[in-house]
């Protein structure tokens, strides 16, 4: 058992950057050690031009009662550490996004603050880099729109800028690193300060360079994250464009950014506008993909046509069909926080309908909920021995990885492997691919193996009632999945998360492979449903980046 933790975190902690260990190591000694005090004072700040680009979610519901990630919670007096709901919960409650909801009330949005600041002694989570971001741009937006100046106020937001430049998140980098840069730029221009103005810079620059991927994918990998990041690149637009200090310097940079990152979401995005809830997306979390094109507009930018490739992600589509699969790696390799075992699974549109689903997620807690659906078996992929293609644990943690390598690819259709289950002696090779007007999902588990359980996994959507015939799978008498080389079926019940803390029953089919096994979807003769109109209605958000 203590050979099996060593070996854990070995393989967990030799992908990591030498800057994030230091940072780990300084930050705990620091925070046990040296207990700094800010005292710093602000006055005023300088009045910029900003307004809401996209309209936050109501979660402030009046008298002292808020809603969070589908849990409510009212208080006689507001606790900002309140933690029985989690600490995803309880940052949300920090980041103030409720400023800027409609319908709030000047007046009301003041008490809040002032509130917090009266809090400020036994603050917890709140004085957290991440909070601390996010808050400094919601008070900032929510001040500059209403024409305040009150120095307690003013007083309070310096010093947690502050507080931030001392504790930015080099431990953790990723979208956290980057969230700490977006709000040191708003700060900056708000304070008029250049010190934070430079270490905005400094971390904006090189971090949109890395986390921007060529195909325009944000690197983690998560559809959600990209559309949270991207309003970002979007807010931070409006704030340099419409207020001249130091030039616009960056406006080009980010001006280029939002481009190719509005091109993957297009993308990405299925023709009803939804994402593919992969790698950590959920519903209600982030504004979405028609939100963030009309917002781009208004800032008189436009999507740059793009090809998936870097993300690793590839969507084949006809006039009914959208697949999207996942044929890339586990990502960025040294915070693969936001990743799942999920290599070489696969999500299914018909008629801007969802068919077969990723299984979402429900929670960031560190729990048994948590781990499942980070697991293999809650993709639409093929398990070995039941075990994960990837060593996920702890919540936000991969240890050993599944390499996966593309064999062939045209425009089509793609081949591709994967090397999860080496201890098995085995490799998972699938194919996607049109033909004849059906998709075809071909699996083949090569290499020399004794006694492995081969299975594959397919997740439907609660709307779809699948019937098993024989080695036919009808889908509500429009559609038919027929799946050869299977030696056994099983129709199951699963939980499919539809949103944070949110669970809803569907089916799943789990089949079992010898060495071999194709999937051909095509549509039964029958059907007449006609494709609905691919213009959305944006689904009401529980919590979002605003």
């Amino acid at each position: 058992m203590f050979s099996g933790k060593i070996s854990l975190y070995y393989n967990t902690l030799k992908n990591v950057k030498p800057t994030q260990l230091y940072h780990q190591v300084y930050y705990r000694a620091k925070n046990r050690f040296i207990n700094k005090s800010y005292t710093a004072t602000q006055q005023q700040g300088i009045q910029l031009k900003l307004q809401r680009g996209i309209i936050c979610p109501k979660s402030f519901l009046g008298q002292n009662s808020f809603s969070f990630l589908n849990l409510e919670k009212q208080f006689s007096k507001i606790d900002w550490n309140y933690s029985e709901y989690g600490k995803l919960w309880t940052y949300n409650l920090n980041y103030f996004e409720f400023l800027n909801q409609e319908g709030m009330k000047k007046q009301e949005n003041l008490r809040l603050i002032r509130d917090y600041i009266s809090f400020a002694d036994a603050l917890q989570d709140g004085l957290e880099p991440y909070p601390i971001s996010l808050r400094g741009i919601n008070w900032i937006k929510f001040l500059a729109e209403n024409k305040i100046q009150d120095e307690e106020i003013n007083t309070f937001l310096y010093r947690d800028y502050l507080r931030l430049y001392d504790s930015l998140e080099y431990h953790l980098l990723a979208n956290h690193l980057l969230e700490n840069g977006f709000s040191l730029l708003f700060g900056s221009y708000y304070f008029k300060d250049d010190r934070l103005y430079h270490k905005a810079r400094k971390i904006l620059k090189k971090e949109l360079e890395e986390q921007v991927l060529k195909d325009g994918a944000h690197y983690e990998l998560s559809p959600m994250y990209h559309q949270i990041i991207l309003h970002r690149i979007l807010d931070s637009i409006y704030l340099v464009q419409h207020n001249s200090w130091k030039d616009r310097e960056l406006l080009s940079l980010l001006k280029g950014k939002a481009e190719v990152m509005l091109g993957w979401l297009n993308e990405i995005s299925f023709s009803n506008g939804d994402i593919p809830k992969l790698n950590d997306a959920a519903k209600g979390i982030a504004p979405g993909t028609n939100e963030l094109i009309g917002y781009a507009k208004r800032l008189g930018l436009a999507s740059r046509k793009v090809k998936l490739s870097d993300s690793g992600y590839r969507k084949f589509s006809n006039h009914d069909f959208e697949i999207i699969a996942d044929v890339g790696q586990i990502a960025p390799y040294y915070q693969p926080g936001h990743s799942h075992a999920d290599s070489l699974q696969f999500v299914f549109n018909y008629k801007n309908r969802p068919i077969i689903v990723d299984t979402g997620i429900s929670t960031y807690e560190k729990n048994e909920r948590r781990q499942l659906e980070r697991s293999t078996a809650a993709h639409n992929t093929v398990t070995i021995n039941d075990l994960n293609s990837s060593n996920v644990w702890g919540g936000f943690r991969v240890a050993e990885r599944a390499k996966v390598s593309i064999i062939k690819e045209t425009e089509n259709g793609i081949e591709a492997s994967h090397n999860g289950y080496r201890k098995f002696g085995v490799i998972h090779k699938r194919s996607f691919g049109f033909t004849s007007g059906e998709f075809r999902i071909e699996d083949r588990i090569e290499g020399k193996a004794n006694k492995i359980i081969a299975e594959g996994h397919l997740h439907f959507h609660p709307d779809v009632q699948p019937e098993v015939i024989e080695n036919r799978i009808i889908i509500n008498d429009i559609l038919e999945l027929q799946i050869s080389g299977a030696t056994e079926m099983h129709l199951k019940e699963y939980q499919l998360a539809v949103g944070f803390n949110k669970l809803q029953p569907a089916k799943k089919i789990i089949y079992r492979i010898q060495d071999r096994a194709e999937i051909v979807i095509r549509p039964l003769v029958l059907d007449t449903i006609s494709t609905p109109a691919s213009t959305v209605v944006e689904i009401t958000r529980t919590d979002a980046s605003c």
